[in-house]
């Protein structure tokens, strides 16, 4: 499996999940595996209070992994490391046919930058990332320097992924 990854960027309301979830699932309609990689600005945790996993952790575990019939994950404490770059979180993934990557706006991957009208900043992206190859937003886009979708286009945007990436010629 050939894997490519493409991301959906863009500012704290701008869509980004909603976009990722639609491609996510019209890739997989169409045949592709998909895995994502989300970046998150502020604490989080996935496991819970008096959880053994949780416990293993609180205990001093670097790495705990779950492991049941249906799932696995694996949890990794900084404990004060960097945290790690975009490669490498991408190493460390099964083989899929394309890894949309959410978030990760600094980065050099080729991304689709979303823009919602309401959105709080609405500063493009693309004006200082030339990584940025697409705008998908909910309000027309005057400039017309990048291709540019309808937020909710999902078929279209997910086209001009494959043909980018080269899923498909």
């Amino acid at each position: 499996m050939n894997r490519r990854v493409f991301g959906i960027t863009g500012w704290k309301n701008s869509g980004k999940t909603t976009l990722t979830e639609k491609l996510v699932a019209e890739f997989v309609r169409r045949g592709w595996k998909v895995s994502t990689v989300k970046h998150a600005h502020h604490d989080f945790d996935i496991d819970k209070p008096g959880a053994d996993s949780f416990r293993h952790r609180q205990a001093g575990a670097t790495e705990v992994a779950i492991v049941s019939g249906n799932r696995w994950a694996l949890m990794h404490e900084l404990r004060g490391e960097d945290e790690p770059p975009l490669d490498g979180i991408l190493s460390r993934l099964a083989p899929c046919h394309i890894v949309l990557v959410e978030g990760y706006k600094r980065e050099s991957h080729r991304k689709i930058e979303t823009r919602r009208l309401d959105a709080k900043d609405r500063t493009p992206l693309s004006a200082d990332d030339p990584n940025i190859v697409a705008v998908a937003a909910d309000f027309a886009i005057a400039d017309k320097s990048l291709p540019a979708f309808d937020l909710d286009d999902v078929k279209s945007i997910a086209d001009f992924i494959e043909r980018t990436t080269g899923l498909v010629a």
